[in-house]
């Protein structure tokens, strides 16, 4: 009879959002990390899971806030299911580690008897599965923390009919966690070289590290964050899920990706060829953002020349869109090139010498080596005549 059960990974609750400046619209993706682990109970309800699994990372860091781990607790607690979870490198292992603290131990004995943290690299033998876990004691490691489950088959003490998972957080083929400006991970660490586990004895590898649902092999999957918390980099990265996985001793999982995630990360990019076409991309934007809601976050990635007046709309906009959305994160390498039109506004003023003046001596400097600082105080410039 097949097992199923929910693979998950990278809660990384109390994650700080550091570049997102405003204290409110912080909290409310906070929350929704937590928010989220209701999605996941609701899934695990529905497919009637066996257990649930976190593949590291359940927190963000060592020492999440008080608040974080009760709110996590009482989460768990209300899937009623085991909730199984090894370290991973943000919340790692080791003496002293978060998860011998006296007030997780308590919380957790409290609000979640059902969750389990699985800090020792030895075969767990459940009631219809096998675990393989590979707990990271240490935020880097330059040994294959898998490497233990290669020689665990050679004298087994556990039930041979059972299922076979391997749990495990780190990097592979190519594959890791995605820098971005909140998270500066060392690279080349907790290396995890599947070619050298015994395939045949393995019937499912639940990873982490990887933000976006990725499988890797016929048997193992990167589960992704269940919540997206960063700008996706590249086609192949799909956050904002977890895996209902089915098992059963020697034969292939089937595994099912469920969306969970609530919060939209989007990439809008957008080449300027002439100001006429200004009014089409403000359209277009705007009709994306309706379409993506409001609980947006928007990456804006623009191109191309426009002249000063149509450079101050653009500032505008994006000076509306910042209030608006959650977070806006712009890359912005639009050129200002002054039409004539406003190049003889600012240089033909007769009744006005000094702004003449200054206006001649920035139009000669936009053909050299600080045009940039040239044309951005030209658009100050003619906001001041308008």
């Amino acid at each position: 009879m097949a097992l199923t059960f929910l693979h998950t990974a990278d809660w990384q609750l109390g994650k700080p959002y550091q570049r997102v400046t405003d204290e409110t619209k912080r909290a409310r993706l906070q929350h929704e990390r937590i928010a989220g682990l209701r999605r996941i109970g609701d899934a695990a309800r529905e497919a009637n899971a066996a257990f649930v699994l976190v593949a590291g990372d359940l927190f963000d860091s060592t020492s999440p806030l008080n608040a974080t781990v009760a709110a996590a607790c009482e989460a768990i607690g209300a899937m009623k299911i085991p909730v199984l979870v090894i370290p991973g490198n943000h919340d790692y292992g080791g003496p002293g580690s978060l998860w011998q603290q006296p007030f997780f131990v308590r919380e957790r004995e409290k609000l979640a008897p059902n969750l389990r943290i699985l800090l020792t690299p030895e075969p767990v033998v459940l009631a219809d599965a096998v675990l393989f876990p590979a707990p990271l004691l240490r935020r880097h490691d330059h040994a294959d923390p898998t490497a233990w489950i290669r020689h665990a088959f050679e004298s087994p003490d556990f039930p041979t009919q059972l299922p076979r998972i391997v749990l495990a957080h780190g990097s592979v083929q190519g594959f890791e966690s995605a820098q971005d400006d909140d998270d500066e991970e060392a690279k080349g660490l907790n290396l995890i070289d599947l070619k050298r586990l015994p395939d045949a004895e393995i019937d499912y590898i639940a990873l982490g590290d990887w933000h976006g649902t990725k499988q890797i092999s016929p048997k193992a999957w990167y589960a992704g964050t269940h919540e997206i918390d960063r700008f996706p980099k590249g086609s192949d990265n799909d956050p904002g899920n977890i895996l209902l996985v089915q098992v059963s001793r020697g034969e292939m999982p089937l595994v099912e990706k469920k969306r969970t995630g609530h919060f939209r990360w989007n990439d809008f990019p957008y080449r300027f060829s002439e100001d006429e076409g200004y009014p089409a991309f403000e359209t277009a934007l705007e009709q994306r953002i309706g379409e993506w809601g409001q609980d947006s976050l928007l990456k804006l990635s623009l191109e191309g020349t426009l002249g000063i007046e149509t450079s101050q709309r653009l500032a505008q906009l994006i000076e509306s869109l910042q209030a608006r959305l959650l977070r806006m994160k712009i890359d912005d390498r639009v050129t200002i090139a002054p039409t004539e039109e406003e190049m003889q506004a600012l240089a033909r003023r007769p009744g006005d010498p000094l702004i003449e003046s200054v206006a001649g001596k920035l139009i000669a400097l936009t053909a050299g080596e600080k045009s940039d600082i040239a044309r951005l105080a030209l658009r100050e410039l003619y906001a001041t005549i308008s």
